[in-house]
């Protein structure tokens, strides 16, 4: 990396400091192992002027929370009531602490706080919990349970979705894009996606995990048009071979941005703070 390129400037510094005076405020996180995924993108700069969420609303999008209700790291959450509510839309009812562990690792990275453990982007912002995806099959319903969501989040004032899902390949052949299709117009997720935004809402986006595959390009909706796509990087900042690519089909730079997706820190179900691989963490480290 050039750091060149970021020319620091040194008045905001000491605007910082006579801020955090004013409010005698300064949060200083010990993060333990999750530092790293926070300071590449210098996060610990913004929680040190009081940036960590407080006021924004969060929704994910995702498999299922399984823990969330339960485990440690999210107790936090819990105690000062930041989970708002959610909706299971393949089961349609509301129990969405259920289905799935990959929500919960995608809530650790932005709502987890473990003092000296692992400390979220965002452990002040309240957070709408939407199971939209159906891990049993890949399925074209499961695009219409995300714009369903994203129709909610914005009924209900949401300020960001974080969207750890692409789609590409479905189990019926038939159904399945080309990367022409990811243009994007042509799929219902991307189209929700551009609406979402239309509306007011930051739409970040998992670029996807076939970086390494036959289709190495990105899946939907992380080639929506103003949808904010994020690649996975290691903790060097290099990027992962993993990593879905761009660009879309007509020719925009995606991913937008990267983040740490190599051996992120998260929470699994249990509340155990371990390491797990894919952009689907870049994507709400991002977010947070």
């Amino acid at each position: 990396a050039n750091h060149s390129l970021n020319a620091r400037l040194h008045s905001p510094k000491n605007k910082t400091a006579k801020q955090n005076n004013k409010f005698g405020i300064e949060e200083n996180y010990n993060y333990g192992n999750s530092a790293n995924q926070i300071q590449m993108l210098n996060g610990h700069l913004l929680h040190q002027q009081n940036f960590t969420g407080t006021g924004k609303i969060i929704a994910v999008l995702d498999s299922g929370f399984i823990g969330v209700d339960t485990a440690q790291p999210f107790q936090n959450l819990q105690t000062n009531n930041q989970i708002l509510g959610g909706y299971n839309f393949p089961d349609r009812n509301t129990n969405f602490y259920t289905r799935h562990n990959h929500g919960t690792m995608v809530l650790s990275t932005m709502g987890g706080y473990t003092d000296n453990q692992l400390v979220g982007t965002a452990p002040n912002a309240k957070y709408y919990l939407f199971i939209t995806e159906d891990v049993l099959s890949e399925n074209p319903v499961e695009e219409s349970y995300w714009v369903e969501a994203a129709e909610r989040a914005d009924s209900l004032g949401v300020d960001i979705i974080n969207s750890s899902l692409g789609y590409f390949e479905y189990d019926n052949p038939a159904y399945s894009y080309a990367y022409a299709d990811m243009n994007g117009v042509k799929s219902f997720a991307s189209r929700g996606a551009a609406m979402a935004f239309a509306k007011g809402m930051i739409c970040v986006i998992s670029a996807g995990n076939s970086g390494s595959t036959s289709n190495p390009n990105i899946g939907t909706p992380a080639d929506a048009f103003n949808a904010l796509t994020v690649g996975a990087v290691n903790s060097s900042g290099n990027y992962v071979s993993f990593s879905s690519i761009g660009p879309s089909a007509d020719g925009r730079v995606k991913p937008d941005v990267v983040a740490k997706g190599g051996n992120a820190t998260v929470s699994n179900t249990s509340g155990a703070i371990t390491t797990a691989s894919g952009t689907s963490f870049s994507s709400p480290i991002t977010a947070g």
